[in-house]
């Protein structure tokens, strides 16, 4: 008995999970693209003194 043609057919390989397109950071991007680093730690330091402010 061929077992090979019985049950379901297998689907293709190597396909991705996820939406293919443009990765972070590129132009147009969906969601912004990525910060700089020194974009990230000055809005780490305004959020630190507006917390040691309000405390």
């Amino acid at each position: 008995m061929d077992y090979s043609k019985s049950g379901n057919p297998r689907g293709p390989k190597n396909t991705p999970k996820n939406k293919p397109g443009r990765g972070l950071g590129a132009e147009k991007s969906a969601n912004g693209g990525k910060a700089s680093k020194e974009e990230l730690v000055a809005r780490m330091k305004a959020l630190a003194e507006a917390k040691k402010a309000q405390s």
